[in-house]
């Protein structure tokens, strides 16, 4: 029976899926798979053919790879490998090579025989790919195949640098990528102009021919994608759909990335449900938006003929249903985001107690505040709570090399005219024209370099709090150290950081604290950030009292907003709000009209802001609630 029931779960999967709670242990276990096959193949005297992956998914792999070698003894001299892909021209040596990224996350701490590795050759001339590539696939054949290959996944569905249009019995070959996949990799590059254009790839066909092929996928930003590969028709445009094709496939998926498929996201249409309110909420507002009725306006018709009859006859009549969701929804508009006065708040997102709140508003960036609850933090400020804003980072990546010119030239000129010597400020400005004239993608910027950068995402960070109301004293830069490397790649956080932290929050003793809840911000510091704040909250709740009362509210930042039914408290912006909002947003002029990191979104962050806000107004409305111009949402996390 259990078997038929995980059959009628999975119906629209059409390959096999293995969901994990978190990548940690989904990366154990592949690595176990891995560890079984190499000492299988020790055990009969033979080689294990490995096919390796690179990025971002399959580090945790390594490092399990790697500790089962240092602690447990697993040898690699019997393993050969070949990996997936290389940038064409990449030379092997720089920070972005797969050279570099094989050596440092796995090869160089294990015992492999440098002759084993296989990785395509990022330095050939143009004329001698085609018979690289021959020979690459006739080594693959010669070993008699691959026994394992692993596999990420990118955004446009490729596997390995098989981009959409890539045939089903491709080879190894040259290709060209992806807008999308260029798009990705940006940040590792310090700027998408960097990426290369093109890269060496194993095709679909060689991939396919794998005796086992598993395919790892790891957060909510990859569930879209694995949807389509999971679910999807088989087709050219999401390469990853050819697997469906494969006896010998297995995704392995965290919760996160597997959170769109059906069993997951619609779950009624598949099982029997525990109708829990979070669940009812969710399928409502889903039967509405399928339908294109207001809430109210729906049918016992329109639940029996969408998978939801079970949920009518539980907890119907549907009408009942209907009201009760409505009025769940409507209980979280308020335009009192501190609470309201003298008011009964039993159907408010916020207490009502105390009047006057003490909120602040942690920004990962120093724009986030103002991008992605401006509205509210303006409100904040207006109806008379006690606002601080704290920037977490000082966002210096995020700047580009022209505007450090710039302002140096400023400074110049203006100790010039006042007949101060400016010679010192001349030498460093010689300096950093020198540097900048040869610098090289991601390559780290001097001292000084760092330091102009962030001083003016300070300054813009400044402007903005101070329109929204703010006093100076209001507004804290924190410069947290996890940050300052001066790379697009972070130090992992550190005591100084949630210490830090900590003192920041005993210091301000809120009532209100909001924070990015964003966790698929592309360059991962909202993550980061969050859970700096979490942790410095639950080791104060363990010894402060006023940290019961503290309520956390979590925004969505430039990428993302909350579903409709996650939402507990939705404010609702005036069209004269959002223009105060928007130029708040417009004091950052360092990120106006092309940041450094856009991500894949070619908008501007001042009109993503604006048409998320826009949209969610509007998916209230289409659910036959009242309509406004815009709305920020927040959802509370509850710490304690």
């Amino acid at each position: 029976m259990a078997r038929l029931n995980l059959l009628e779960e999975t119906r629209y999967e059409k390959l096999p899926v293995t969901v994990y709670p978190n990548q940690q242990i989904a990366s154990v276990q592949v690595a176990k798979r891995i560890a079984d096959l190499i000492k299988a193949r020790q055990t009969s005297g033979g080689k294990a053919v490995l096919g390796l992956a690179t990025g971002v998914t399959p580090i945790k792999v390594y490092q399990e790879l790697v500790r089962l070698h240092k602690e447990e003894g697993l040898s690699f001299k019997n393993v050969i490998t070949f990996n997936l892909d290389e940038y064409y021209p990449m030379q092997p040596t720089a920070a972005q090579s797969y050279v570099t990224f094989m050596n440092e996350n796995l090869f160089d701490h294990i015992d492999i025989e440098k002759s084993n590795i296989h990785i395509p050759d990022g330095t050939l001339s143009p004329d001698a790919v085609a018979a690289f590539c021959l020979n690459y696939e006739k080594q693959i054949e010669e070993l008699g195949g691959l026994d394992m290959q692993i596999l990420g996944i990118g955004r446009t569905g490729h596997i390995g640098f098989n981009e959409p249009g890539s045939a089903p019995n491709s080879g190894t070959r040259l290709v060209t990528l992806d807008d999308l996949t260029r798009s990705d990799a940006a940040r590792d590059f310090g700027g998408k102009q960097n990426v290369p254009t093109k890269a060496i790839t194993m095709g679909v066909g060689t991939i396919f021919k794998a005796r086992e092929i598993v395919l790892m996928a790891w957060s909510q930003k990859k569930a879209p994608i694995i949807k389509k590969a999971v679910e999807g028709e088989i087709s050219g445009d999401v390469p990853a759909t050819y697997l469906q094709l494969s006896q010998h496939v297995e995704f392995v998926l965290d919760e996160g990335a597997a959170s769109e498929l059906t069993r997951f996201d619609t779950p009624w249409l598949v099982k029997d449900c525990v109708w829990t309110n979070i669940l009812k909420k969710k399928a409502v507002i889903w039967l509405a938006t399928t339908v294109k009725k207001p809430i109210l306006k729906l049918t016992e018709d329109d639940y029996n003929n969408h998978g939801m009859a079970q949920l009518a006859v539980e907890q119907g009549p549907v009408y009942n249903i209907n009201i009760d969701i409505f009025n769940q929804i409507q209980h979280t508009i308020t335009g009192w985001p501190g609470g309201k006065p003298n008011a009964d708040d039993s159907q408010r997102p916020e207490r009502a107690n105390p009047a006057k709140k003490r909120s602040i508003v942690f920004s990962p960036h120093p724009d986030d505040d103002v991008i992605s609850m401006g509205g509210t933090f303006i409100r904040l400020v207006d109806q008379g709570h006690e606002v601080h804003v704290a920037y977490q980072t000082s966002g210096n990546t995020a700047v580009w090399d022209d505007d450090v010119l710039r302002y140096m030239e400023f400074a110049i000129d203006f100790e010039g005219s006042r007949g101060a010597d400016n010679s010192e400020l001349k030498r460093i400005y010689d300096n950093m024209r020198t540097f900048l004239a040869s610098k090289q993608p991601n390559q780290i910027d001097t001292k000084e370099i760092r330091n102009v950068k962030g001083f003016i995402r300070k300054t813009e960070a400044i402007s903005g709090a101070r329109y929204a109301g703010l006093p100076d004293e209001n507004i804290h830069f924190m410069a947290l150290p996890f940050y300052e490397t001066g790379k697009t790649q972070k130090n992992s956080v550190g005591e100084e950081d949630i210490l830090l932290t900590m003192e920041l929050l005993q210091k301000i003793k809120p009532h209100q604290v909001f924070a990015a809840g964003d966790f698929a911000d592309p360059h991962g510091t909202h993550l980061v950030c969050f859970n700096i704040i979490l942790a410095a909250l639950q080791r104060l709740a363990q010894t402060e009292e006023w940290v019961k009362d503290c309520w956390m509210w979590l925004y969505r930042g430039a990428w993302f907003e909350f579903e409709t039914h996650e939402i507990e408290m939705a404010v609702p912006l005036s069209p004269q709000e959002v223009l105060r909002k928007r130029n708040a947003i417009f004091k950052h002029q360092s990120q106006k009209d092309r940041p450094v990191f856009p991500g894949d979104d070619a908008r501007e962050f001042w009109v993503r802001a604006e048409d998320r806000n826009a949209d969610t107004a509007r998916c209230y409305n289409d659910l036959g609630l009242a309509e406004y111009a815009a709305m920020e949402a927040f959802v509370r996390y509850k710490f304690i």
